[in-house]
């Protein structure tokens, strides 16, 4: 009886405490910012551990309202102009998301910027906002301004919401961009909050959040904030690329159905009148494999990969392989160089 009682003391003090310190922060915003900013500062210390002294961090001013988006990045040594890769953070990450493809960059000593454009994907500011496009385009023009960048070999690149970033940028940037590289990538948040519902899954509530919604979803905006409802800039893709690729086992074992690729490569050829039917991906190929998850053909290999499905037009295309939601980084990486290893 007397351990309860102290539980119950302990617990009613703390508690007080807790409310006490909490009405002092909000009355002393000091005090809040020195807590913040020694938090912060733990934070972009531990990162910086990980990411390792060749790479600094910048600041990067919003041409749009004028917050400061920081991005890791490289600058390449080279006295000859190198290429860019700008390589998108996944839905819950940021800037300060580790990179495997960095230490590749770093390597081939090749520019590279990895930037914030409003960090995870669970605010009204993120989820391809206009600002989240305008930080991209910005972190691009400042690697343009400040590296030695060859012009004509820029290159974005993303996994998962880094993917859906990067099928945004493809239907929006103001950038020359030589190729896109899209992973896993999330094209619909109408049929990806069903979806994440469904599986219960807290990318629902981040949806929620994206699209300033309460308990139901707001469809306009998710349509305003969803690549796949764009107009599809046609002009673009005489000079520039487009690969999506898509772990035939996701939405199983991991969080995005292949639909949302599938889809995506259709829209676009559908925007482009592409009158063939043999260059679309047909429903009962979209069932097979959703259903069996096998392979419907011959198509060769990707990295140590079987492809399972593959479709192209110009310069678009569609490869789904033996995996899950990932990104074969070391194939991704050479296959932004033309030097890709796939048979």
């Amino acid at each position: 009886m007397k351990n309860k009682i102290l539980k119950l003391i302990l617990f009613i003090t703390t508690l007080f405490f807790g409310i006490i310190i909490g009405i002092y922060l909000t009355n002393h915003k000091v005090g809040w910012t020195l807590i913040k900013n020694s938090f912060f500062d733990t934070y972009q210390n531990d990162a910086k551990d990980k990411w390792g002294n060749e790479f600094d961090i910048v600041n990067i001013e919003s041409s749009v309202d004028k917050t400061i988006q920081k991005s890791y990045s490289y600058k390449s040594k080279s006295l000859k102009s190198q290429p860019l890769i700008v390589s998108l953070h996944t839905w819950s990450g940021d800037y300060a998301q580790y990179d495997a493809l960095a230490q590749l960059c770093l390597r081939k000593d090749i520019n590279y910027i990895h930037p914030n454009f409003r960090g995870p994907n669970n605010t009204q500011y993120a989820c391809s906002s206009e600002l989240v496009l305008s930080d991209i385009d910005d972190a691009i023009s400042y690697a343009i301004e400040n590296f030695n960048v060859d012009t004509s070999q820029i290159f974005v690149i993303g996994l998962s919401g880094g993917g859906y970033a990067t099928l945004s940028t493809f239907m929006k940037s103001k950038h020359k961009i030589r190729k896109f590289s899209a992973w896993a990538s999330i094209s619909d948040l109408i049929s990806w909050h069903n979806e994440s519902e469904i599986r219960n899954t807290i990318y629902a509530q981040n949806i929620l959040d994206c699209t300033e919604s309460k308990n139901k979803l707001n469809i306009q905006i998710a349509k305003r904030k969803s690549p796949i409802y764009w107009h599809t800039p046609v002009e673009k893709l005489k000079n520039q690329e487009l690969h999506i690729f898509a772990g035939v086992y996701d939405g199983i074992k991991g969080c995005v159905p292949i639909t949302h690729s599938i889809n995506f490569y259709n829209k676009l050829l559908t925007d482009l009148y592409v009158e063939d039917s043999t260059k679309y991906v047909t429903l009962n190929d979209k069932l097979n494999l959703l259903e069996n998850r096998k392979s419907l053909g011959e198509y060769g290999r990707i990295a140590d990969r079987d492809i399972f499905f593959k479709k192209e037009y110009q310069n678009i295309s569609l490869t789904i392989f033996d995996g899950d939601h990932e990104m074969l980084t070391e194939f991704a990486f050479n296959h932004l160089l033309n030097t890709s290893n796939e048979d």
